[in-house]
């Protein structure tokens, strides 16, 4: 049987839990390269995405964004709207 490395069973299990929350699966597989599989910022990612996808704004200006600040939800706003 093929012996996965246990990095990768996590991998998939925080995938599948992000998945479960209602993120597409293209979405949740970026936000976890972009953070190093760290489900946890990966998760906060997806979170204020979605957020600010439904005040309107655009996604690549917002991944773009929350990347530069580090997820910090008042500072991204402030940048969205200076935009």
């Amino acid at each position: 049987s093929l012996c996965l490395p246990l990095q990768f069973l996590s991998y998939l299990g925080a995938c599948d839990r992000l998945l479960k929350q209602g993120y597409e699966e293209g979405q949740v597989e970026e936000a976890m390269e972009m953070f190093q599989y760290s489900e946890k910022k990966a998760s906060e990612f997806l979170h204020l995405l979605a957020q600010f996808n439904d005040m309107g704004f655009q996604q690549n200006e917002i991944k773009e964004v929350l990347l530069l600040c580090g997820n910090q939800r008042e500072r991204a706003l402030e940048e969205l709207v200076m935009k």
